[in-house]
């Protein structure tokens, strides 16, 4: 019996990563084929829509399944966070799957408008669904683009942990996945021009997967010809370790106990304030 529930609770989890990641690409993908391929919207509606994604995306697989949405996040959670390690390639799964379905449905909904925009289904719009080193047309390579993902993937995990953490000045929880969108927008605001802030194999691969199946017959490429699916999906998994090594050296081996008083002038203190 214990097994069974058990078993239950994983399939639960799945589900929830399936739906939250579904949710965040609906928004994310979509937002890029609205801007690319019928010019309504700029750069900026583009990293809102994405943080806006993510803090749904959240919101709706928090209480379930923790909502990694990412597998960079599960394989860094598993590395050093005590996350199973049983787990770690179902989630990735379902979370793959769902940034493929999601991709579907925006690819469907928007066949027109991206049929209209680019005839040929050429990278002109295929950065509608994955990401290109410069964004398909700047001079980056693939080892810049390399580069940029795995920095981009260790800013996002580090202050993951930094927001989730109960031994840190962490939001409350009906907060944090808010938080964590913004923490999206910022990093899409900052660090988008060099490799698209994929930051997620999940949201790279599945999405790719859906475009090469409806006619992106260059989808496994970039601009120049080369093979480059590869790069998000391995530069954000280092990436990922990296910044959440980052955080338990220069932050969470000196927190804190969980519960302990912090001391006097390491967070605001009521002391002195005017009286309601």
């Amino acid at each position: 019996m214990a097994e069974r529930l058990k078993g239950r609770g994983l399939v639960g989890e799945l589900a929830a990563e399936f739906a939250g990641t579904m949710i965040l690409i609906l928004f994310g993908v979509a937002v890029v084929a609205q801007v690319v391929a019928a010019e309504i919207g700029d750069h900026d509606s583009i990293a809102w829509a994405w943080g806006l994604g993510v803090t749904l995306g959240v919101y709706v697989a928090a209480r379930t399944s923790g909502a990694h949405l990412n597998p960079a996040v599960t394989i860094a959670l598993a590395a050093f966070k005590g996350f199973s390690w049983r787990k770690v390639l179902p989630y990735s799964l379902a979370q793959t799957a769902g940034a493929f379905v999601a991709a579907l449905i925006v690819r469907f909904n928007y066949s027109e408008v991206l049929q209209k925009a680019d005839p040929g289904l050429t990278i002109k719009t295929q950065g509608v669904f994955s990401t290109l080193p410069g964004n398909g047309s700047l001079p980056v390579g693939t080892w810049g683009a390399f580069r940029d993902q795995v920095i981009g993937t260790a800013i996002l995990l580090l202050l993951i942990l930094a927001v989730s953490d109960a031994r840190n000045s962490a939001p409350l929880a009906n907060l944090a996945p808010f938080v964590i969108g913004l923490i999206v927008v910022a990093i899409g605001m900052a660090w988008g021009t060099n490799a698209g802030y994929a930051i997620n194999p999940a949201r790279d691969f599945g999405p790719r997967l859906a475009s090469y199946l409806t006619g992106y017959e260059t989808a496994w490429q970039d601009q120049y010809g080369r093979l480059y699916f590869w790069v998000p999906i391995v530069a954000p998994v280092i990436g990922g370790l990296i910044g959440a090594f980052l955080y338990q050296v220069l932050i969470a081996r000196f927190l804190p106990p969980e519960g302990a008083e912090p001391e006097v002038g390491r967070v605001p203190s009521d002391e002195g304030a005017a009286p309601a």
